[in-house]
């Protein structure tokens, strides 16, 4: 009885753990996954790609609209960024042009990011949580209930998304105004450099945001 009471309560945060992680995986690492594997591992065109890999992000969020009648964040923010995709793959000619339309996919994230930090469910939190809580079944506990009773931890959690989605929309601005302005040349190694450099500061501004509400969980 002992060893299936242990193998129970080490099991559970696993299982805690999965449950939280399972929209991350399924609604962004999937799609981006298919994304890569068609387009850069058998050379389908960037179009059909983008297709392919909305499959799933379109049906889930149908799927939640038509069950639970309500909108799927993650999965309808994966959606907006693969239809900008397409949108923009059409944008050929100029060489700044095409460095310019990449902030495009970052323009909408970012915004999508910064608009959930002023609604009921920021969009972070679906990364955040799990991170936080680790899958312990007392932590998450801690978390549901602060986020229904706590204002201080709201406003926290919003606060979070908030620091990504302008980091995010910064590094767009950035990058189309270097698309113009500074030589192609420059730009094309620039571009990735903005990217990791808006994600770093991201992580930066955000430490004591997450110091602030794990400290709320462990009171």
């Amino acid at each position: 009885m002992t060893q299936v009471m242990t193998v129970r309560k080490t099991s559970a945060p696993k299982n805690n753990l999965k449950a939280a992680l399972t929209p991350l995986v399924v609604d962004i690492a999937v799609p981006f996954g298919v994304y890569y594997l068609a387009h850069k591992g058998f050379g389908v065109s960037l179009v059909a790609s983008l297709a392919l890999s909305s499959v799933i992000p379109g049906a889930r969020t149908v799927w939640s609209a038509l069950r639970d009648r309500s909108f799927n964040g993650l999965a309808g923010l994966m959606l907006a960024v693969n239809l900008v995709g397409i949108a923009l793959s059409f944008v050929t000619g100029d060489p700044r042009l095409m460095i310019a339309k990449d902030s495009g996919i970052s323009s909408v994230i970012g915004l999508a990011v910064l608009v959930s930090a002023f609604r009921a469910r920021p969009l972070m939190t679906a990364g955040l949580k799990p991170f936080i809580t680790k899958g312990d079944a007392a932590r998450t506990a801690a978390w549901d209930a602060l986020a229904t009773g706590s204002a201080r931890f709201r406003t926290l959690e919003r606060r979070y998304s908030a620091i990504w989605g302008a980091a995010l929309l910064a590094e767009c601005a950035v990058r189309v105004a270097g698309a113009f302005l500074l030589p192609v040349e420059t730009m094309a190694w620039l571009s990735g450099v903005l990217v990791v450099g808006a994600i770093g500061a991201a992580i930066a501004l955000t430490i004591p945001t997450i110091q602030s509400i794990e400290k709320l969980l462990e009171n």
